[in-house]
């Protein structure tokens, strides 16, 4: 991937669940706005393999960030279990798991990067959450949702506290977005019905959110942070 010493001048950003279609294409905007991203992923081919439900596993790889590539300025949590459940199904281990990728995987990374982001001036925390936090579509999507409501509530509190240090901390809620994952639990009918939904009647991609953090990661939104962006063709007006 992109395991290389980054260039001094640049800024350097870390995306959980690079891999992933998202992931991958917010790797290829940031690299397109000049910088260095790292890719943390549980795949062979990561810069740095991690579990992110292990919360022990997400510390050192923070630490192999630092020392490999010596600091982070831009952190991208688009990493996100899944794992499906009403609220009669629903165990302590699937509720568990989604928080600890979700929710608890982006506060031991902020924990470990943010130190050298307040001793620069400058850090952009960006989380990737979901526009099914404000219409949510499934009742099986409790774990899933109330992870992603967490992370906005996070994102707020951050927002506050880092922000006397120069970082900004913002999310991106993506609508359904066609992707090789999502089309396996999606009919090409439930797509077109959410985009009819939509005040804008178009399929959504991967780029449309890989674009949109670029642009927070930026100096362009500077006077940015607290807020979350529905990127969903206009599915959910706030």
């Amino acid at each position: 991937m992109t395991a290389t010493v980054p260039a001094a001048s640049m800024r350097v950003a870390v995306v959980t669940g690079g891999g992933g279609a998202i992931g991958s294409a917010i790797v290829q905007a940031l690299q397109a706005t000049g910088h260095h991203a790292v890719v943390l992923d549980r795949g062979s081919d990561a810069d740095v393999a991690v579990d992110l439900s292990d919360e022990q596993s997400t510390r050192r790889a923070a630490i192999n960030v630092l020392e490999r590539f010596g600091r982070c300025d831009v952190l991208v949590h688009a990493a996100g279990a899944f794992d499906q459940a009403t609220l009669a199904d629903l165990d302590a281990t699937t509720w568990r798991h989604v928080q600890a990728v979700n929710v608890e995987a982006p506060l031991w990374l902020a924990q470990a990067f943010t130190p050298g982001m307040a001793e620069r001036g400058f850090g952009r925390i960006i989380f990737v959450t979901s526009d099914t936090l404000w219409d949510p579509p499934a009742p099986m999507l409790l774990p899933y949702i109330g992870s992603k409501g967490a992370l906005v509530g996070i994102m707020r509190t951050l927002a506050r506290a880092l922000g006397p240090d120069g970082i900004a901390v913002t999310a991106v809620a993506p609508g359904l977005t066609d992707t090789p994952g999502s089309r396996t639990v999606n009919t090409e009918a439930q797509f077109d019905a959410v985009v009819e939904q939509q005040a804008l009647k178009r399929r959504l991609t991967p780029a449309d959110t890989a674009d949109t953090v670029a642009f927070l990661a930026s100096d362009a939104a500077a006077a940015l942070t607290g807020q979350a962006l529905c990127v969903d063709g206009g599915l959910v007006l706030r």
